[in-house]
């Protein structure tokens, strides 16, 4: 029935749980997971600025850790423009079958911003939009603290100490998920620590 899903993300906590429902449908139904966000410009966000898209890649590859760890296909791409033109162009052109999407941004203005995204996806596409609202409690806050989760559970598998591992940026929190960058023996790592439970899941970029 559904063969190709995307998941739209702005990197917001919002997402967390559009990204759960949008994995476990494409499991459902053996199908691909397009995780797709929009840098974006016009009346409906701000203009590109030096951390937007570096954002955007990150939103994006919290879904690939995602897609990965369920073993579900999954396709990546960052776009640039008006974000609800955009969505739809995507899902046009890759033959999308089913959109999953939050309901809420960040806060204050983002939330008007990404609800109204919403809307107009809801009410112009032209397949079945699924959207949720995000509904838990954010318990982990402090990137310090998710630096050091990410430590202990990166040295747990390389067997090292957590004190000599190397970071190669300061945390980033996308999608209700710390994504904390180190260096390793064995490549680039980055640590994704679930901002909710405080669980994390290791993704080995570089051999």
């Amino acid at each position: 029935m559904y063969q190709d899903v995307l998941i739209p993300t702005d990197g917001s906590d919002g997402t967390r749980q559009s990204i759960t429902h949008g994995v476990t449908i494409a499991e459902r139904f053996d199908a691909t997971i397009h995780a797709l966000s929009v840098v974006p410009e016009g009346p409906f966000g701000t203009l590109q600025n030096d951390a937007a898209t570096p954002a955007a890649y990150r939103a994006v590859e919290r879904i690939e850790t995602e897609a990965e760890r369920a073993g579900v296909p999954v396709e990546t791409a960052v776009e640039q423009g008006v974000p609800h033109e955009k969505i739809l162009e995507y899902a046009a052109e890759h033959g999308v079958d089913m959109i999953v999407m939050g309901t809420q941004g960040r806060t204050g203005l983002d939330r008007v911003l990404v609800g109204s995204v919403t809307e107009r996806i809801v009410r112009m596409a032209d397949v079945p939009v699924v959207t949720v609202r995000l509904t838990d409690d954010i318990r982990i806050e402090d990137s310090a603290e998710a630096e050091r989760i990410a430590r202990k559970a990166l040295a747990g598998e390389d067997g090292v100490d957590p004190d000599e591992i190397t970071a190669l940026e300061d945390p980033h929190r996308t999608s209700a998920s710390w994504i904390v960058p180190f260096e390793s023996d064995r490549g680039t790592v980055h640590v994704h620590v679930d901002a909710l439970s405080g669980e994390a899941r290791i993704a080995r970029r570089e051999a």
